[in-house]
């Protein structure tokens, strides 16, 4: 892994207001594949010069536009640029003037969101942007040690790292404020979509979904060739043995170096478009509960096992379901997100000391409808419930109890029950479609209403950006 992937590195590319096919550059040029389509760039407004001007040295910082009378700097601007080079190398493909004008848009259009957050009263405590800062690190698969120093490495201070993490957790809070909650998909329109995804399975043999479980053998950054040798030949064991018949699971759990290892490796049902490209192509061929691999990537060698193959809306669709309950303290004035942090680690230390049952913990104290059912909230599908939710009940394996989890709602401590795979009824197929077509149309509909709130912002722009 060449570079931190995180939460930044999303939020600087998406939306970052390309203009890429108006401004002639075509697919695979570079600024189409790391960049999706926002808002129209408006050029800066020339300052005209004096009648006999003569060159004027400029310092490095010095504003470059204002947004609602809010400063954007030179440095922030270049800062930003670079960033994206070192993190994307394709962006070097792009002339410099035009990347830093996209950049600078991209910094109006998340301005004017921000913005717009403080006016809504929408806030991200320290205690989120820990838990994000944590997330950031089990995606790269490194210690927050070592997450911390990388960053560091690449000349990102801390302080800065946690302000963009903050700014991104607010666009996403106000996104789903703003747009996801505002986005609703009728029965008819899932069914027309289940319809049409069995036609394009049954005219392009199609594979949509899959959900693979994987071990991984690390290899260090900047590994020497006998570290790469060894855990090759690791790598290639476990393969054998896996391959021979012994519990995929069970070899994850005892050899795994993904935090997946919990819960057997298993990343989950979704769109092959969502697994790594190296992933889908080294599983192709093979057969549900077939081994391949091991396949290498930045992180190390992999080791796959198909544990489903199926189309969306297919007769036999089958998915990963896990039961699970919780306790949900919500957001209440009165006490803070620390506070709740603190009352569910004595929820979680009890529970684990077996001095407390979670049900009844949850009975007592959950402050949703669950709460009568002692937490339970059933069998759930993949991506039934909001990001930071999912991603700390993928982790768990059956019985274990998380830490507290920050998400939008509230605080929640979260225990898995169990698991299963399990066919799709007709009902589940049609909320499956739902949740499907939903992501499409709140994706739609962001970009509109980014284009809203760009319009609305008042926007001088003052010098040209430089570096």
């Amino acid at each position: 892994m060449k570079h931190i992937r995180s939460l930044i590195t999303l939020g600087c590319l998406a939306a970052i207001a390309a203009t890429a096919g108006a401004q002639g550059f075509r697919s695979g040029s570079g600024i189409t594949d790391i960049m999706r389509a926002g808002p129209r760039i408006v050029p800066p407004v020339a300052r005209p010069a004096g009648p006999a001007a003569a060159p004027v040295q400029r310092a490095a910082e010095y504003i470059v536009a204002l947004v609602n009378s809010e400063p954007i700097t030179n440095t922030e601007v270049q800062s930003r640029v670079t960033r994206l080079i070192r993190e994307n190398p394709d962006a070097e493909r792009v002339p410099r003037a035009e990347l830093t004008r996209l950049v600078l848009e991209r910094l109006i259009t998340e301005r004017a969101q921000l913005q717009l957050a403080k006016e809504n009263g929408i806030k991200v405590d320290d205690v989120a942007i820990d838990q994000a800062e944590q997330t950031v690190a089990r995606q790269n698969e490194i210690s927050l040690t070592e997450l911390r120093s990388r960053v560091a490495a690449e000349g990102i201070s801390p302080r800065e790292f946690r302000n963009d993490l903050r700014d991104q957790l607010l666009l996403t809070r106000l996104r789903d404020r703003e747009v996801e909650s505002k986005v609703k998909i009728s029965d008819t329109e899932a069914d027309e979509y289940l319809r049409d995804q069995r036609d394009s399975a049954v005219k392009n043999n199609a594979l949509l979904n899959l959900n693979i479980a994987q071990l991984l053998v690390a290899v260090p950054e900047n590994a020497t060739d006998a570290q790469v040798a060894s855990a090759k030949q690791k790598a290639d064991a476990l393969a054998q043995r896996a391959r021979g018949g012994e519990d995929f699971a069970k070899l994850v759990r005892e050899n795994s170096d993904s935090p997946d290892r919990a819960n057997g490796g298993a990343l989950g049902l979704r769109s092959a478009d969502r697994y790594p490209p190296v992933f889908v192509e080294a599983t192709q061929s093979t057969a549900v509960n077939g081994i391949a691999g091991p396949v290498r990537s930045g992180a190390g060698f992999h080791v796959l096992k198909v544990l489903t193959k199926a189309q969306v809306g297919a007769s036999d669709a089958s998915i990963t379901q896990t039961q699970v309950r919780h306790i949900l303290l919500m957001n209440d004035p009165k006490r803070t997100t620390a506070q709740a942090v603190a009352q569910l680690q004595e929820f979680k230390r009890r529970v684990q000391g077996g001095t407390a049952d979670f049900a009844g913990l949850a009975r007592d104290n959950s402050q949703d409808a669950s709460a009568k059912e002692g937490g339970d909230l059933g069998w759930a599908r993949p991506g039934q419930f909001v990001p930071e939710f999912e991603e700390a009940m993928d982790r768990l394996a059956p019985g274990q109890v998380s830490d507290p989890v920050v998400s939008r709602f509230g605080v929640h401590l979260i225990q898995v029950i169990g698991r299963r795979e399990a066919k799709l009824s007709q009902s589940e197929q049609r909320e499956a479609a739902r949740a499907a077509l939903r992501e499409q149309r709140v994706e739609e509909a962001f970009t509109t209403w980014v284009q809203e709130v760009r319009a609305r912002a008042y926007v001088e722009y003052r010098e040209t950006p430089q570096s």
